[in-house]
């Protein structure tokens, strides 16, 4: 059979591991995908790295988009990033009726919706493997492996740089500032790390696996983010104590309401194997009615492991580039016109267990005060532990409630900050057990 020609758009970290294991696995993804498959074109900014990469044989351009046009072309791949140009070249290539493999995450949790719809509509196909969890293969697993499940809920440390901050600063006891000083000399973290500490990297990913779990559309702008940047070394050294973990935890759970679609700094019981995923690993908890809870584990990022997931997608495109395309596996694991239009749940109704540090003048009445705004609200306490022992200091007061609505909780928030004895701002940060 006539080889597949892969045209890659991108030789940087990514786009370089792709082509490296294309060609250095040659034989054996030949015999897996019953087809050779060959790196024949590539675009880049910098041709000099490209042909670095890529090799001589391979014809190389500037242009993204005379890739997403070439006659030879049969899969692109798009290796850019970003939502702007990125998103042209996809739809171009499309419309050329080109596959498209990317591991491009911002660009299908802000506009997959449309651009599967171009893709069915063309009869092509798009994968997107590396774009969620990097070497892990939790797209397919969501998609085809846990099929006949009803998923319940999806619980995901998604973001390497995030993970590895929040280990250091537990092992070390450091701050969060030169915990991400030190991620960014190891090249962990950006010069710029908000889209990775504030949540948004591992938004655009639970946007994703949350359409694959549910079968509903891509909504981004309805997911709710809140990142590290906050935390302390004390209440991590509180949760620890407690018997927690923290972990940057994205979460997307159906309830009877709608999907809650949401990332935050989150205890978790230090016994669970994802609160013992360290460093730059990612994890992904997924429970199923049937199954029940399965964990995928792996490294998140980097060249080779996201270049696994990129080939594989390659095979799998090749493998469906004969078959009908009626009959080949949805975009977003259910049929089209199978998608529902469930609400997602703003983050005032979700429910969840809370910590909770007041810092608040050492004195008779305090935590009776405090226990009964809470009570107000129907909130009940789990535990309680009292730090500081000088009476010209402010005490700490660490909380544990019982799982109630967020509503309540800021409710009650509010009334204890208003306190004469209350100092500052009460930290909170979500609970959740992850055990069914």
């Amino acid at each position: 059979m006539k080889p597949i020609h892969v045209g890659l758009i991108g030789a940087g970290t990514v786009g370089g591991g792709t082509a490296t294991v294309l060609k250095r696995n040659a034989a054996e993804i030949s015999r897996r995908a019953g087809r050779d498959i060959r790196l024949f074109m590539a675009a880049d900014r910098d041709l000099v790295r490209a042909r670095e990469v890529c090799g001589d044989d391979v014809l190389l351009v500037d242009d993204a988009f005379a890739v997403a046009t070439h006659p030879e072309v049969d899969i692109v791949v798009e290796l850019i990033g970003g939502d702007t140009i990125a998103k042209e070249v996809v739809l171009k290539a499309i419309e050329h009726g080109k596959h498209v493999v990317t591991a491009n995450k911002k660009l299908l949790a802000i506009h997959g919706n449309e651009i599967f719809a171009k893709a069915q509509e063309k009869g092509v196909t798009v994968a997107f493997e590396a774009a969620v969890a990097g070497g892990i293969p939790i797209i397919k697993a969501l998609r085809e492996g846990l099929s006949a499940n009803h998923i319940e809920w999806i619980a995901g440390i998604i973001n390497g740089t995030s993970n590895f901050i929040l280990t250091e600063m537990r092992e070390k006891g450091s701050d969060f500032a030169d915990v991400l000083a030190e991620a960014q000399r190891l090249g962990y973290a950006e010069a710029d790390p908000t889209f990775d500490v504030e949540g948004h990297d591992a938004g655009h990913k639970l946007t994703i696996m949350a359409a694959l779990a549910f079968g509903i559309p891509m909504q981004f702008d309805k997911c709710y983010l809140e990142g590290i940047s906050k935390l302390t070394g004390k209440d991590i050294e509180y949760a620890e104590e407690l018997g927690y973990r923290v972990k940057l935890l994205g979460l997307t759970r159906r309830t009877d309401k709608g999907v809650e679609l949401r990332v935050h700094p989150t205890l978790i019981p230090e016994g669970r194997l994802i609160a013992n995923v360290n460093g730059v690993m990612n994890a992904v908890l997924v429970k199923g009615d049937a199954v029940g809870p399965t964990l995928y584990y792996g490294a998140g990022a980097g060249a080779l492991p996201t270049a696994s997931a990129v080939v594989a997608d390659i095979v799998d495109v090749t493998r469906l580039a004969t078959a009908d395309p009626e009959h080949r596996v949805p975009h977003l694991a259910f049929q089209p016109d199978q998608l529902q239009d469930l609400p997602i749940l703003p983050i005032d109704d979700v429910v969840s267990s809370y910590y909770l540090r007041i810092e608040a003048a050492d004195r008779t009445g305090v935590l009776a005060d405090i226990t009964r705004l809470l009570a107000e609200e129907g909130i009940s306490i789990e535990a309680v532990i009292q730090k500081g022992v000088n009476p010209e200091e402010p005490a700490e007061v660490v909380l544990l409630t019982h799982r109630v609505e967020e509503k309540r909780v800021n409710t009650a928030i509010a009334a204890i900050e208003a306190l004469e004895s209350v100092v500052g701002k009460v930290v909170r940060i979500r609970m959740e057990e992850l055990n069914g």
